[in-house]
C-alpha cells in the first residue's frame, strides 16, 4: 500500500513538473510557432518581410509596420524577453493576451502592450482590452479620457526611471501574466503592476513599429495559483 501510495505521489510530482517546463517560442533558427501580420503586405507583394532571423536572433527589422504572433494562445505564463535596440532608439513592443487582429488602427490586435519603446519600456498601453493600475490617475491622465480604442487615453506609464540599459546593451524583461494580473520586470526592476484586466488569455506577440529590434531569447514558463502562492 505504501509503495503504491509513493508511486502515485511520484507520477503527479512528474505531471507537476512537466507543466512547469519552459518553451522557447523563439527556436533560433526560423520562426516556427509564429505568423506573420503585416497590413502592407497584403496591398503590395513585392513588400519586405520585417521579421528575420539573423546570427540566431529573431530581428524585427521595424519597417513595414505590423506584428509577429504566436499560433499558439496561452494562460498563466511568465515570459523571459531579452532584446535590444542595435542601432538608433526607437519603439517596439510586446502584445500579451493577443486575439482579434488589426482592432485598433486597422494594425494593432485586442491585447495588452508591454512597452520596450527607448526610455518607456515597461509602460502599459490597453488595445481593445484594459487593465487596472495603483495611482491611475497620475500616471494614465484625467479620467473622462481613459480608454482604449482611437484617440482615448490608453497609456499607463511605467514605475521606474533609469531601469533600461545604455542604448546597444541587451534588456531583460519578465513578463508574469496570472490570471487578470500583471507584472512586468526590466532588468530586475519592478517596473508594472496591473491587476483587473479585461482579457487572461491569448496569443502573444512582437511589434514592427519603426526601428529595428533584437531578440535572442522568447522563453514562456507555464505558472499556476498554486505553484505562484508556493513561491511567496
Amino acid at each position: 500500500m505504501r509503495s503504491l501510495l509513493f508511486g502515485f505521489l511520484l507520477i503527479a510530482a512528474m505531471g507537476l513538473c512537466k507543466a512547469q517546463e519552459s518553451i522557447d517560442l523563439f527556436n533560433g533558427v526560423d520562426l516556427t510557432g509564429w505568423h506573420i501580420d503585416v497590413p502592407e503586405m497584403d496591398r503590395d507583394p513585392k513588400a519586405i518581410i520585417p521579421f528575420i532571423v539573423r546570427d540566431k536572433q529573431l530581428v524585427s527589422l521595424g519597417i513595414p509596420q505590423g506584428h509577429l504572433v504566436t499560433d499558439a494562445n496561452y494562460s498563466n505564463f511568465r515570459l523571459e524577453v531579452d532584446y535590444r535596440f542595435p542601432g538608433k532608439p526607437g519603439n517596439c513592443g510586446v502584445l500579451v493576451f493577443a486575439s482579434t487582429p488589426r482592432s485598433l488602427y486597422d494594425m494593432f490586435p485586442k491585447s495588452i502592450e508591454i512597452q520596450m519603446m527607448h526610455e518607456n519600456a515597461g509602460d502599459f498601453w490597453c488595445i481593445v482590452e484594459d487593465i487596472t493600475t495603483d495611482n491611475m490617475e497620475e500616471r494614465r491622465g484625467p479620467k473622462e479620457k481613459w480608454g482604449v480604442i482611437e484617440g482615448k487615453l490608453r497609456r499607463i506609464k511605467n514605475l521606474t526611471d533609469g531601469s533600461e540599459n545604455a542604448l546597444g546593451e541587451w534588456n531583460y524583461m519578465t513578463i508574469e501574466c496570472l490570471n487578470n494580473e500583471i507584472k512586468v520586470w526590466l532588468n530586475g526592476d519592478l517596473v508594472n503592476h496591473g491587476y483587473n484586466a479585461t482579457a487572461n488569455r491569448g496569443q502573444i506577440a512582437v511589434q514592427a513599429e519603426g526601428a529595428e529590434v533584437e531578440f535572442r531569447k522568447i522563453v514562456l514558463t507555464p505558472i499556476s495559483e498554486l505553484s505562484e502562492k508556493g513561491s511567496e
